[in-house]
């Protein structure tokens, strides 16, 4: 077997996104729409995998969590109380030149210095290569302005921590002309809609850009009605639309998305959150390798205090290596009581929930884990992707999890012009699509037919031969050894039963 080859992954992936039916770009014959995206037959089968085996494990398995399904637009006093209208945003920079918008924190730019002389800037915009980028393009200056003696260590900062003097010296990634780039201003996010006749000020809601709002205004009501005691998770998987300013690397990062998220609601004594919010990484982190996600692609990223959220506690990040570098799978905030002090303020309606154990109070505290299917999917994708040879012959093999493969077996009759082997393979499909998402195909030798299975990631294939006929065994075949076993027909659907659950 070969080692996976990084270089190009991403464009390998998008192709077979599209090739094979998983993810095309949302209305593709009008020539797309940036940032959104349309999932095929095997991306809904993939992504909806995904969303059952997270309900399935953070909510049916457990005792102390509860689901709800939230409306996508609420009352626009809900995102006033939040903060969102007035602070949901990113700094945004345009170049006023080729008319690009970028996203400042995301823009970043170094000035060349070299024998302790000033002789320009270079900029670049985030990638897991921006250090040699910048590099490059500073000696690119040196060797332009043909500037003798050395370059000094280029300091490499956000263009958010631009001084207003340098926006005229910073050229613009588009164009390479200083002075092109506006200096960032805030744009808001969210998506706005109006609700009624009226197109009015009156009338103005928002799409939600987090479903984590939907889950704190029904608080009372699922304390009221859901007999929970503290401590209990509210969970939700749910669309969410942010306005990106440059939405980028596929479906990373999207106007629309869909988010699976859990508001955990715990006592607000200081010595519990801690140990809570440490159970709370180490339960997502269980749960990615255990959907097949390598250990090696993950690391912990804890956010320094100074660049939490005001309210929040702490914040650590899930990371995971994607090919354009590492970025956030998952989130796992500690959030304190703001959100549900916020909507009591704004309400009027208290949020506070009556300990009978303790007799008293409180506005319960909030560990948040928060992560999107995209992303998941992406990543999920990225780890099983794989080149490789079986008998001297390449094949392109998606290893995911049998758990999640969108395809979970393909049946294979050896020939076609044999009614008995054909009636024996239809009935198998038919029996075993009863309980899974399975494929039926005749076209092609059988190897060709193995190779579209492995490229959909498909764990199994099932092939009814001449045997089959004499002894009622069939043969099984292993996606990623290529190994096979002859097991009996009856014995077949509890086999699957354990590689499945």
């Amino acid at each position: 077997m070969k080692n996976k080859n990084q270089t190009g992954l991403m464009d390998k992936l998008v192709s077979l996104c599209k090739r094979r039916g998983f993810i095309f770009q949302a209305s593709d014959i009008y020539g797309g729409f940036n940032g959104f995206f349309d999932y095929g037959p095997l991306g809904v089968e993939l992504r909806n995998n995904i969303k059952q085996v997270w309900w399935k494990d953070m909510v049916q398995k457990r005792t102390d969590i509860v689901g709800l399904d939230s409306s996508i637009i609420q009352h626009p006093k809900v995102w006033q109380a939040s903060g969102h209208i007035d602070g949901f945003s990113d700094p945004m920079v345009d170049c006023k030149e080729s008319k690009m918008r970028y996203r400042a924190d995301q823009l970043f730019f170094a000035e060349v210095i070299v024998e302790s002389d000033t002789i320009g800037y270079v900029s670049a915009i985030e990638s897991e290569s921006l250090d040699n980028e910048l590099l490059k393009q500073a000696e690119k200056l040196k060797k332009k302005l043909a500037k003798q003696g050395k370059l000094e260590k280029l300091s490499i900062k956000s263009y958010t921590d631009a001084k207003p003097e340098e926006y005229e010296l910073v050229p613009s990634p588009a164009t390479g002309k200083p002075g092109s780039l506006t200096a960032p201003r805030e744009f808001n996010l969210m998506f706005q809609t109006n609700v009624g006749a009226m197109t009015d000020a009156s009338s103005v809601a928002y799409l939600r850009p987090e479903t984590a709002q939907g889950i704190f205004i029904n608080f009372k009501n699922l304390v009221d009605s859901g007999r929970v005691k503290v401590p209990f998770g509210i969970a939700q998987i749910g669309k969410a639309f942010r306005n990106e300013i440059t939405p980028r690397n596929f479906i990373f990062r999207s106007r629309e998305f869909e988010q699976m998220e859990i508001e955990y609601f715990i006592q607000p004594d200081d010595d519990i959150w801690q140990n809570i919010h440490k159970e709370w990484i180490q339960t997502r982190l269980n749960w990615f390798y255990n959907i097949g996600i390598s250990k090696e692609k993950l690391t912990l990223e804890e956010h320094p205090n100074e660049k939490l959220a005001h309210y929040a506690k702490a914040c650590t990040d899930i990371t995971f290596k994607f090919p354009f570098g590492v970025q956030e799978l998952e989130g796992i905030a500690a959030r304190g009581n703001f959100d549900l002090t916020q909507h009591q303020n704004s309400s009027g309606k208290s949020m506070e929930y009556f300990d009978e154990t303790r007799k008293e109070r409180y506005i319960p505290h909030v560990i948040e884990p928060s992560l999107g299917v995209d992303r998941t999917l992406l990543a999920l994708l990225t780890d099983a992707y794989l080149e490789d040879e079986i008998d001297g012959e390449k094949r392109i093999v998606l290893r995911l999890n049998p758990r999640i493969a969108p395809v979970k077996a393909g049946i294979f009759p050896l020939v076609k012009n044999k009614p008995e082997i054909m009636e024996k393979a239809q009935k198998l499909h038919k029996l075993l699509s009863h309980r899974w998402n399975v494929s039926f195909d005749t076209s092609g030798a059988i190897g060709r037919r193995y190779r579209r299975m492995d490229e959909i990631g498909t764990p199994y294939c099932i092939t009814v031969d001449f045997d089959s006929l004499e002894d009622n065994t069939v043969t099984i075949r292993d996606r990623d050894s290529a190994k096979q076993i002859r097991l009996n027909e009856n014995e077949i659907v509890s086999f699957f039963d354990e590689k499945f659950i």
